[in-house]
């Protein structure tokens, strides 16, 4: 009976190992798929949008995308914007290389992030509604961007 135990344990020791080996096998395909393709958004968690020049990917209800320009410049374009849209409730922080923005647009509650990356990187995420809103924070990206290019 002791032997029995033995081999059924050596077994399933060499399951687990194989299941391990092709786990990490798995995981090495998701992450190098995207650099094979030479599509330069890579997914983790949600789905990308664009590519080309710029990529958006929009992961539990944000939708965020990095702009070549400095923090400061980022920054005015999404407080523009804001201002554009008519919000109100407006309440912006901003610190060295975070700043937030929260406004109410259109009746809906509006959350813009602006991250610094490097000095002419800044990550700007925007959050429309409680569960997010794509095609609304697209719209916002869009008048960032037109702001950017002034």
């Amino acid at each position: 009976m002791a032997e029995n135990t033995f081999y059924l344990n050596k077994k399933i020791g060499g399951l687990e190992e194989t299941v391990m080996k092709k786990g990490l096998l798995l995981a090495v395909l998701v992450l190098v798929t995207p650099l094979l393709a030479g599509c330069p958004a890579a997914v983790v968690g949600g789905a990308a949008v664009g590519g080309g020049g710029g990529a958006y990917i929009y992961v539990t209800g944000e939708l965020k995308t990095d702009y070549p320009y400095p923090f400061d410049k980022a920054w005015n374009a999404c407080e523009k914007t804001v201002a554009y849209m008519n919000a109100t409730d407006v309440f912006p922080e901003k610190e060295i290389s975070k700043g937030t923005i929260q406004a109410i647009i259109d009746g809906e509650k509006v959350r813009f992030v602006v991250e610094y990356k490097t000095k002419d990187l800044t990550t700007v995420s925007i959050r429309v509604g409680i569960i997010g809103n794509k095609s609304a924070s697209q719209r916002l990206h869009d008048k960032v961007a037109a702001y950017l290019s002034e």
